[in-house]
């Protein structure tokens, strides 16, 4: 398939990494956007974190095991794939704690200006961070949110700040971030790039788009686990003399860490350039499957695959009740409200003949009406 002939043409063996993720026996797994699938490594790596470090080390493994030093150290890792700066990305906390902290220090660079601007396909706990720490700070600021086509047209001289998700966690859409961030550097503005959706899941160059702050989780596409640390960058014109250990928080979660380091084993061998071929390859195969099979599905994502990160959503009245049919017979994606499917495109363990098996199973479920049942109406707490 056109697939493995991009393969071959890059020298990619994502075979290879498929066998190092556990996976359930049968199980399509298409909700790597939500969080990555285990490791094999992963189990060991903890468990030797916990019986030879910690409990034979105790306190003095913050030195002899180095992990004092991991939060860096791993980061450093991650900077390879989001473009970074040697140095200039830390790991800690929740993505929620490095927003509010990106957003802090983003406002105190603009001291005159008033304006949080952001769009309204953010994550709703950015929004959240924005509106607590404009509380907090007490000093008339006011977050700003226009659809996310408009936000170009609403770079203004009284907006201090520009925080963003370069992947819409709903449709995918895929903002420019070159683009917005230097229209936004012409205006005075500060940038924050929240990364939750596109680290891990396609390339990134923060140095050369020139962003300010960017901010990210390791347990969707970098496959760190439930829990895992999040990260934050600092573009080194900011951090001179103080350095990114100045962002570090509380205690590092040195168990977490020894997850994501197992992962991160993986992402050392592959080339994002054709991570995100094989991606954007498999998506147009989604996308033009199901649109044949399943007319009552209407695409939410970019037509354009360009415009797009490694997801495609679709729009459904009974989106729900079609994805709890699809997981019950063994395909795993995801549902956000008011109506959208959501699949996660990961080629690290997700193959062609996966995703060809997973249309002929949405396919039959929309065919058959299996979806219409009571079972698969009632909503669960995480969807």
């Amino acid at each position: 398939g056109a697939c493995r002939d991009v393969d071959r043409a890059l020298r990619v063996d994502f075979a290879a990494t498929k066998a190092l993720f556990h996976l359930p026996e049968g199980m399509i797994y298409l909700d790597g956007n939500s969080l990555g699938p285990l490791p094999k490594a992963a189990a060991a790596r903890v468990a030797q974190t916990v019986t030879d470090e910690w409990g034979e080390m105790l306190i003095t493994g913050w030195n002899k095991a180095g992990w004092m030093a991991q939060p860096e150290a791993l980061a450093d890792r991650i900077g390879r794939l989001i473009g970074a700066e040697a140095g200039h990305v830390v790991l800690g906390d929740t993505l929620s704690i490095k927003v509010y902290q990106a957003l802090a220090a983003a406002l105190d660079l603009n001291p005159t200006r008033r304006v949080i601007l952001s769009d309204s396909g953010n994550f709703p706990s950015d929004l959240y961070m924005a509106e607590g720490l404009i509380g907090a700070l007490d000093r008339e600021h006011d977050l700003r949110t226009v659809a996310p086509e408009a936000v170009m047209d609403a770079l203004s001289d009284d907006v201090a700040v520009l925080m963003l998700t370069q992947v819409d966690y709903r449709t995918g859409r895929l903002h420019d971030m070159a683009a917005l961030t230097k229209a936004a550097h012409k205006r005075g503005i500060v940038t924050v790039w929240d990364l939750a959706h596109s680290a891990g899941a396609m390339p990134v160059d923060l140095a050369r788009c020139h962003a300010d702050f960017a901010v990210g989780c390791t347990y969707k596409y970098l496959n760190g686990g439930p829990g895992a640390p999040a990260f934050i960058y600092v573009a080194p014109r900011h951090s001179a003399g103080t350095g990114i250990s100045r962002m570090r928080v509380g205690t590092p979660p040195v168990l977490q860490m020894a997850a994501l380091d197992a992962a991160m084993d993986i992402w050392d061998h592959v080339d994002m350039q054709a991570l995100r071929a094989r991606a954007l390859a498999f998506s147009e195969i989604l996308i033009a499957g199901v649109e044949a099979a399943c007319p009552d599905l209407r695409l939410a994502s970019p037509r354009d695959p360009a415009m797009r990160g490694s997801q495609v959503s679709f729009h459904h009245p009974q989106g729900y009740a079609i994805m709890q049919a699809l997981i019950a017979h063994g395909v795993v994606g995801d549902f956000r409200a008011p109506d959208i499917i959501r699949f996660g495109i990961t080629p690290l363990f997700i193959d062609e003949d996966e995703i060809g098996r997973a249309i002929d199973i949405l396919a039959a479920i929309m065919r058959d009406g299996t979806w219409d049942q009571p079972q698969f109406r009632t909503r669960a707490a995480v969807t």
